[in-house]
């Protein structure tokens, strides 16, 4: 049985913790262990982030979309923004590349989503949007949503 969940909400930079948490909550029921928990809500933030300051660009009119999908012991996680898209995306997942270097930005998002997931799908189409689909097999999880 799968078990799903959506939400959306404004790409304002103060809703990336909201998105973690509600992620968060969500695959509680699967019981995972306090270092998958730990890195998809770092996974979360990471894509919300991106989200936010490359694809609107900060312009808090733009919508922010997660939904998660518990199948098993898998978490399959979606984040999709509307934005700007991504120019090159083999180029920004190049560790330390980034657009906003005047904001300090570490350009290490897509490695830490690659090293932290199984499985990481990014697709972007200029002036179209991002979506990027991650997911993970927890090790330890008691899988109570079969």
């Amino acid at each position: 049985m799968k078990n799903k969940m959506e939400t959306k909400f404004s790409a304002l930079s103060q809703n990336e913790s909201f998105a973690r948490v509600t992620v968060a909550a969500f695959i509680a029921q699967l019981d995972p262990t306090m270092d998958e928990l730990t890195e998809i809500k770092t996974v979360v933030s990471e894509a919300v982030t991106n989200s936010i300051i490359h694809g609107y660009e900060s312009d808090p009119e733009g919508w922010v979309y997660i939904s998660v999908v518990i199948e098993g012991d898998t978490v399959e996680l979606t984040i999709r923004d509307e934005g700007l898209g991504i120019e090159d995306v083999e180029e920004a997942k190049q560790p330390l590349f980034t657009t906003k270097p005047e904001l300090e930005r570490s350009g290490m998002g897509f490695t830490i989503m690659e090293n932290f997931m199984d499985e990481i799908n990014i697709i972007s189409h200029k002036g179209e949007g991002t979506i990027i689909r991650l997911k993970k097999h927890l090790t330890t999880s008691r899988a109570l949503c079969n």
